[in-house]
């Protein structure tokens, strides 16, 4: 009888010894940053080799519920829905009977949750080989779930330090990207006895896929343009900011030519968006002498001038830039600029906003806001458009970046 109770006590010893050495054995792996990889063998390797389980399944969620370990299962792992059959389960249950032929493999649940969310699901076959040892393969699956614990947690908190390090990186670079972008814009418009010109601009995210320009070519001769490009995020500002550094480098002083910068501009976007994305652009050369506007809209929301009754819409041009490897057709347009006249360009984030009923706020709410206020500077122009902007949305959020270019010419 005593020996009988030395020997109880000596396994007693020896199962808690190992216990202790392989939790010991976990932590110090993950205290040394070892990978997912390395974890799962461990894992692997206490569950078969030194617990003797031959057949078991880890579900581990990391944005789905994917299958981390298989071990001695022949089935399809597909036949297991771990929400449907497992989901229910929140402590560690035998399986007596199941509709599933995939789950009737296993003999016990063991579930692994985490500040009350889900994080794992294991099921372990030939548990309870032998009925009178019941209790101490139970107390054995209790050591399994503290473990599966551990790992799970270990590789979910790898998951999101690696998710962190991504979002930090993209933090960067949109960061790099935004303060690229502020370049692309003039930093100083003219405001004299000339013209006044002002833009506002604000992107849906942190950049955004709009630009504008003021180029002067000497005393007399000035670019304004407008752009945007189809798609959002880094990718739209890099094609946006290549876009924009072509278009400085393609103007000769000397000789200055429309349709051949149309047709450059048209080749480069081709090439750095391989047709994966296009560009609406809208540009003007204004010549103060003659008061002559030349410009081509290149499937940009129509701009319009004004003298604060009359509208003329600047609709001739061309398609969006980047649809076709050669563009069909260019129409060049032609307007002669009487005194105090106004040209207000804009992106659709500005007509294509709505409201709490789905209206959009259109072109037509925009010519009449500029006739309503016409004496005002540029600079407070576009402040009330974007304080009626504001207005109209309500508590919607911008639905696209959004920019408007003011030009009043004297």
């Amino acid at each position: 009888m005593i020996e009988r109770l030395v020997k109880s006590l000596e396994n007693q010893l020896d199962v808690k010894d190992f216990k202790l050495n392989s939790l010991l054995e976990v932590t110090s792996a993950i205290n040394s940053n070892v990978g997912v990889h390395q974890l799962i063998k461990i894992y692997e390797f206490i569950l078969k080799e030194q617990l003797g389980f031959q057949r078991f399944i880890l579900f581990n969620e990391q944005e789905g519920w994917n299958c981390l370990v298989k071990i001695g299962f022949k089935g399809r792992i597909k036949e297991i829905d771990v929400e449907r059959d497992l989901y229910r389960f929140r402590e560690i249950t035998v399986i007596e009977s199941s509709h599933s032929k995939a789950l009737a493999e296993f003999d016990v649940i063991v579930p692994v949750y985490h500040r009350g969310k889900a994080l794992a699901f294991l099921l372990l076959a030939d548990v309870i080989k032998d009925r009178q040892r019941i209790t101490d393969s139970l107390t054995n699956v209790n050591f399994v779930q503290t473990l599966t614990n551990i790992i799970v947690v270990a590789v979910e908190n790898q998951r999101m330090t690696r998710q962190s390090i991504v979002q930090e990186r993209i933090k960067k670079e949109l960061e790099v990207a935004s303060e690229m972008q502020k370049l692309l814009f003039p930093s100083d418009l003219p405001s004299n006895r000339r013209m006044d010109i002002s833009a506002k601009y604000t992107p849906r995210h942190e950049v955004g896929g709009d630009y504008y320009d003021f180029i002067p070519l000497g005393d007399e001769e000035y670019i304004i343009c407008i752009a945007d490009v189809s798609g959002k995020g880094i990718g739209a500002a890099m094609l946006m900011a290549n876009f924009q550094a072509t278009i400085r480098t393609l103007f000769n002083y000397q000789r200055f030519d429309m349709e051949f910068l149309l047709e450059e501009l048209n080749k480069k976007v081709m090439r750095s968006a391989k047709g994966e994305k296009f560009i609406t652009f809208f540009i003007a050369h204004y010549n103060a002498n003659s008061r002559e506007l030349t410009y081509v809209n290149a499937g940009h929301n129509h701009p319009f001038i004004t003298n604060g009754r009359k509208v003329e819409m600047l609709s001739s041009g061309c398609i969006g830039l980047g649809m076709m490897d050669e563009l069909p057709f260019i129409e060049v347009g032609k307007k002669h600029l009487k005194p105090n006249t106004t040209i207000v360009l804009y992106t659709d984030g500005v007509v294509e906003l709505e409201n709490q009923k789905e209206e959009f706020f259109g072109a037509d709410r925009l010519v009449k806001l500029v006739h309503n206020y016409y004496p005002l500077k540029m600079e407070d122009m576009n402040n009330l458009i974007f304080s009626k902007l504001d207005e109209w949305k309500g508590g919607l959020n911008l639905v696209d970046d959004t920019a408007i270019f003011s030009c009043r010419f004297f």
